[in-house]
């Protein structure tokens, strides 16, 4: 930016004036580095933290490239993958210690509260973007419905992988002592895919409730909806993805830009399944919340959320505080309540511009 090329404005918050809610806001975070900037801000944790950003933008070698790296034949990626791993002994220790690193800049951030760290959840061919990944990866005709999220963890061609992002959250949680962070599993499509998952993770020394671990699961699929208090047994809470779960409930391939239109994460079907897991989650004792952009770009999704009783909801933080005014609005309007004087004036309001 150069002064004169491009008009701002500056806004002063008043932190103490950001409204205080039952319904938990949070944090959509990617980039480690962004961790400290918006520290200030009150959310209640991270709700998504993605570990793809830290294995793409700070690793960029495919897991399974540094654990059978001596079976590469191509010259130029093994050439690549020394430079970049040169002063590593164990090859597999680059991606252990940048992945652990990255994860606990976000989890110390927040300290204490919860940072849900989804593990990886590439699709095939993103995965083969990765510096060695061809070698490993098969070629798709569908990736988003293919080879991802919990099916990759204990299967032989990618359980190794997964080993190593396992061995990363344990030095987070038992060697830095960051307890606050939850691991998350995405696209998880059965009960028995769940088990497998669950063992792997224990294998690799992330046992369910040991230290106080909480392993969450991400609810995108219709069958983690019609089985919800079956997931609730093996799982400590869930977090919604909307827009896996809008594709697959009404059949529309998100990217497709005829089908746009009938893209809705507030049609009834969509909003119906929302509102069975919640009930199903807590009958179960267990949290729900929905990490996506629309609570963001949306008002009204937000508040149908909260009417349908959601724990929390993460957001972008630089919408935090829209989201958290579309909140209280919410939630006071749910308790029938008049608003106070204190109340009327929203956050955005109570902004001075200069």
């Amino acid at each position: 930016m150069y002064a004169g090329l491009l008009g701002y404005d500056e806004h002063e918050i008043e932190l103490g004036a950001i409204h205080a809610t039952k319904t938990k806001v949070m944090f959509n975070v990617a980039d480690p580095s962004a961790a400290f900037r918006w520290w200030r801000l009150p959310a209640d944790g991270v709700g998504l933290a993605r570990m793809e950003f830290v294995i793409a933008n700070h690793i960029k070698i495919h897991p399974m490239a540094l654990v059978r790296f001596d079976q590469l034949t191509d010259a130029h990626t093994r050439n690549r993958i020394s430079e970049l791993t040169r002063g590593y002994a164990d090859k597999t220790e680059f991606f252990i210690e940048r992945l652990a690193y990255g994860i606990a800049r976000i989890a110390a951030a927040w300290w204490p509260n919860p940072v849900i760290v989804r593990t990886s959840d590439f699709k095939t061919n993103e995965y083969a973007r990765l510096i060695g990944g061809e070698a490993f990866e098969p070629e798709e005709e569908n990736p988003m419905l293919g080879w991802r999220g919990a099916s990759r963890y204990y299967g032989a061609g990618y359980r190794e992988g997964f080993g190593l992002e396992c061995r990363a959250l344990r030095r987070v949680r038992d060697g830095m002592g960051l307890t606050n962070t939850i691991v998350m599993i995405p696209f998880c499509r059965t009960l028995d895919e769940a088990d497998r998952v669950l063992a792997t993770m224990a294998d690799y020394g992330l046992r369910r409730g040991r230290n106080g671990l909480q392993v969450y699961v991400m609810a995108e699929i219709p069958s983690n909806i019609i089985l919800a208090e079956d997931f609730a047994d093996r799982f400590d809470g869930f977090s919604i993805g909307s827009n896996d779960l809008t594709q697959l409930t009404l059949g529309v391939d998100r990217d497709a830009e005829q089908l746009a239109p009938l893209f809705d994460e507030r049609d009834p079907a969509v909003r119906r399944s929302i509102e069975t897991l919640i009930n199903s989650a807590h009958h179960k004792h267990r949290k729900v919340g929905l990490c996506g952009q629309r609570p963001s770009d949306d008002p009204d999704f937000a508040r149908l959320l909260v009417r349908a009783g959601i724990d929390s909801i993460s957001v972008t933080p630089d919408s935090f505080l829209a989201v958290k005014d579309n909140i209280a609005v919410a939630e006071r309007e749910l308790r029938q309540e008049p608003s106070t004087d204190g109340e009327a004036t929203t956050i955005a309001e109570a902004a001075r511009i200069h």
